[in-house]
């Protein structure tokens, strides 16, 4: 085949693969906002029909050539077709190892899985969702095995999330953590309560907290002709092109700081799709280069500028305008302490800063022994307790709070909760560079976000997919990875905060 017939075919096969794409989204979307409970019974076969017909499209021996064709001139390529090319070849090695039944029937699994876990959370019933759990764990030990029998399975899929990330590396990673952020989690502790936090968990109408929505998005400069907000149960943002883009949120009427943080991290995910180069439009890598890099900034916009001082100064009135009752006598500094209190939780999504990555220690923990065969699906639960207790130093009373709390693993996304800590390190270190060039606290005081967002633009939002994790890092910061960044960050706002 020659290479300008192959061009023809990739771009072609490009095209309709991306439409079956955006039809999925659309669906899962749907399903996970709006369609009624029972809906996802007919919606699993549809899944299944439409993953044989994508399935179809590009593991076929014509599709194979193509591919060969294009990595044999890889050099002859364009910069964008060349990055999709590589893409496209590493996701083909996948799919050419997975027989199509099994691949097929595991998206189905899918739809049912999550509709099990939203019944099992919802019912406080771990049995209705376990048997799916363990169906996932299987095809993910079956894929790692058939694609790369010769690499640790968890490795594996760490990998996939992040290109050459593995359980070493993380060992590590999250053992310098451990030993920096332990004892000064007990420092924190022992200062006990310091500063008021009662106002924080009072009742708050979900209508003006749609409203509070509102305002946050406005104040990121986040362009709602291009992007909404729907309701979920847990919290996402998905995209299908930069012109639409969607983030979730959930409404809790005695904590409208969970729902504000949460619209803040979800635009932070935004933004970052928002904002990809015009060039990449209409090709495979117009998006984010890597779930820890996605995290970054996600964690960079509801930690680093959200928890801020100048962003609660900056917000503060808004919301004393909203809820005046729930606020009386509460000032902006007030409300900067209290969005910062640290204490260990049950909850990762509301977890502080501070011990933040502890929870994704655990799930870390938990999914390498799942993956290894250590630990069974049926021992999850009471494993999951007895590492919050040894860990965060607290009894988790209940499933639903305990091991039920997130959508991931009904999702199948094995390996992806180290992107969390990973981006939280990133973000420190990404900042830490962004103040060399603008001063980040005066803009926020003055409400030009955009600028701050400009800047990652440069940086990191333009590139889409064409630079890899450790290229978006060095871009941005001039240097490679370094975890002291993150705790040197967590360590100084800390003592500040707590005067340790």
């Amino acid at each position: 085949m020659e290479l300008t017939k192959a061009l023809e075919l990739f771009n072609e096969k490009k095209r309709i693969s991306m439409a079956y794409n955006h039809a999925f989204g659309v669906m899962s979307y749907d399903n996970e906002t709006a369609a009624p409970k029972n809906s996802s019974i007919g919606l699993a076969k549809t899944f299944e029909v439409l993953s044989e017909l994508a399935y179809k499209l590009t593991v076929n021996e014509e599709y194979f050539e193509v591919i060969d064709v294009l990595m044999e001139h890889i050099d002859e390529l364009d910069p964008i077709t060349r990055r999709e090319a590589e893409l496209a070849e590493k996701g083909l090695r996948m799919m050419r190892k997975i027989p199509m039944e099994e691949y097929t029937s595991y998206q189905g699994l899918l739809m049912e899985a999550h509709t099990a876990w939203v019944d099992a959370k919802l019912s406080d019933d771990y049995s209705l969702f376990e048997p799916y759990l363990k169906k996932i764990i299987a095809f993910h030990k079956r894929v790692a095995e058939l694609c790369d029998p010769s690499m640790d399975p968890y490795d594996f899929w760490l990998n996939e999330y992040e290109k050459g990330l593995n359980t070493e590396i993380l060992d590590k990673f999250f053992g310098k953590v451990r030993e920096a952020l332990v004892p000064l989690i007990k420092k924190v502790v022992e200062k006990g309560e310091i500063f008021r936090t009662d106002f924080m968990n009072e009742k708050c109408p979900i209508e003006l907290q749609r409203q509070l929505s509102d305002y946050i998005m406005e104040v990121m400069h986040i362009n709602r002709e291009d992007c909404s907000i729907g309701e979920t149960e847990h919290p996402f943002t998905t995209h299908f092109n930069k012109h639409d883009v969607r983030i979730t949120t959930h409404y809790h009427e005695d904590s409208v700081v969970s729902n504000m943080y949460s619209v803040i991290h979800e635009g932070g995910h935004a933004l970052y799709e928002l904002n990809t180069g015009d060039d990449l439009i209409g090709t495979t890598i117009a998006a984010g280069t890597s779930m820890s890099i996605h995290e970054s900034q996600s964690r960079f916009y509801e930690n680093i500028i959200g928890r801020s001082e100048a962003f609660c100064e900056l917000i503060f009135p808004k919301i004393k305008e909203l809820f005046p009752v729930q606020f009386d006598g509460v000032n902006a500094h007030d409300f900067y302490l209290a969005v910062n209190k640290a204490e260990p939780s049950l909850i990762r999504t509301e977890a502080d800063e501070l011990t933040y990555s502890l929870h994704i220690m655990v799930r870390y923990e938990l999914e390498k022994r799942m993956m290894s065969g250590e630990l069974t699906t049926e021992q999850l639960p009471s494993e999951w307790n007895r590492l919050y207790k040894e860990y965060l130093g607290i009894d988790v009373p209940n499933n639903r709070q305990g091991m039920l709390q997130d959508s991931h693993w009904s999702g199948g996304m094995i390996g992806y909760f180290p992107s969390y800590a990973l981006g939280s390190a990133y973000g420190a270190q990404i900042v830490h560079s962004m103040k060399k060039d603008l001063d980040v606290e005066k803009l926020v005081r003055e409400n030009r976000i955009d600028i701050i967002t400009a800047w990652l633009t440069e940086k990191i939002y333009k590139y889409g997919m064409l630079l890899r994790p450790a290229e978006v890092l060095k871009n941005a910061c001039g240097e490679d990875f370094d975890p002291d960044y993150y705790i040197n960050y967590l360590t100084e706002k800390m003592t500040s905060i707590y005067s340790l």
